[in-house]
């Protein structure tokens, strides 16, 4: 991985833009000039996106989806616009999670553990399935493609055994499809670290406000993310 040395302007597509850490890293990256496409199922979110970046002096040929990525058929249609728009993007960022209420496995519902299998594993593979091709086609097989894992992706804990086995999962798809992708580009597992969210506070509580904030967490993760080369595939790493 080459630190420091951002390169020409991205389009990056980012999976659970409106909130967390898929927004605070939108934010950052467009503030430093480069185009996202965004989606989320909340349109008051990606509304407020909106209106943030276009007060900016920055790039304003943003393009943000109100899409499902739960929904095969709803993600194929985001990459269908995408592809009319001519905006496939050089660096995706599958982002997009849920987490289980704090619970032992045999007292999770079956809806809430489907949820989050939905979202965090067939949400990223929804992606992959529509937009590798994209970036095969027309990309030049080049590109980068950042999965959110966790440390609950290579560590077990007690009461989020759903979330743990989603990011597992994570960790195992990405490092199987880098071995499908051409030599141009790369696949990544990467664990955000531990960051003052809403997610966390499900599991901390009020001890979630002594962690860093995802603006603080952007700065870095934008720098590394940017600067990940076809040299980082298969790679598990941490910001």
């Amino acid at each position: 991985m080459e630190m420091g040395k951002e390169r020409k302007m991205k389009t990056v597509l980012i999976t659970g833009v409106g909130k967390g850490l898929g927004r605070a890293l939108a934010v950052e990256l467009a503030t430093r000039g480069h185009t996202i496409i965004g989606c989320s199922r909340s349109q008051p979110n990606l509304d407020s996106l909106q209106t943030q970046l276009s007060s900016s002096n920055y790039n304003h040929n943003h393009l943000f989806f109100n899409a499902d990525v739960r929904s095969d058929e709803s993600v194929q249609q985001m990459a269908r616009l995408v592809m009319d728009q001519k905006a496939v993007p050089d660096i995706i960022v599958n982002n997009a999670g849920t987490i289980n209420k704090n619970n032992k496995l045999w007292e999770v519902p079956a809806e809430e553990f489907e949820e989050v299998m939905d979202t965090n594993v067939k949400g990223t593979a929804n992606v992959l399935r529509h937009f590798i091709p994209l970036m095969i086609t027309l990309k030049n097989a080049e590109g980068i493609i950042v999965n959110m894992s966790s440390g609950w992706g290579r560590s077990g804990a007690a009461l989020v055994a759903p979330y743990c086995a989603s990011k597992w999962a994570i960790e195992g798809l990405s490092k199987s499809v880098a071995k499908e992708v051409g030599q141009g580009m790369a696949v990544v597992a990467l664990n955000p670290g531990v960051i003052n969210t809403d997610m966390l506070a499900s599991c901390f509580g009020s001890s979630a406000s002594l962690y860093q904030s995802p603006h603080s967490w952007a700065l870095k993760a934008a720098t590394l993310i940017l600067n990940l080369t076809a040299a980082d595939n298969g790679s598990s790493l941490t910001v």
